[in-house]
């Protein structure tokens, strides 16, 4: 099992932006009658931006990845046997998915705001599915289990 989560494409439209205006600066120095070497580099520049803001727009930075053996998070690496817990914290930066481990001044941060909106319930559920399935849990449905007989 295999499953990506990615950068909002939205927090990238600057590139894409700075890449246009470049572009426009180009026109205008063409208008201007200014020497076409000035105009060749601002427009190579410029659609140098918007092709590299458009491939980020297309895809995105990971954040999180999800592996049989391990979560990489924005390149870290941790194994599932490491991560004890996932909840929410609030950190300077907003709200984030935090997954703490065996080492407690080791925790793993995701803020929630890089990612695209809905995704972060589904990473929190996709998260706490992976740990209960490494860690053995099975969650409760609120009744008592069977009884076998024994004494407790």
């Amino acid at each position: 099992m295999r499953t990506t989560y990615r950068m909002r494409a939205g927090r990238f439209l600057g590139i894409l932006a700075a890449g246009l205006i470049i572009l426009g600066v180009a026109a205008v120095v063409w208008a201007l009658g200014l020497p076409g070497a000035v105009v060749s580099v601002f427009g190579t520049l410029g659609g140098l931006i918007v092709l590299a803001g458009l491939w980020i727009l297309a895809r995105p930075p990971l954040v999180a990845r999800l592996r049989d053996r391990e979560l990489e998070v924005r390149g870290v690496r941790t194994p599932w046997t490491d991560i004890t817990e996932v909840g929410r914290v609030e950190t300077t930066h907003g709200e984030a998915v935090v997954l703490r481990t065996k080492y407690p001044d080791q925790p793993v941060l995701v803020p929630i705001s890089w990612l695209a909106p809905g995704r972060a319930t589904e990473l929190e559920t996709a998260l706490r599915d992976k740990l209960n399935a490494v860690h053995g849990y099975t969650i409760w449905d609120g009744t008592a289990p069977d009884d076998n007989g024994s004494a407790e």
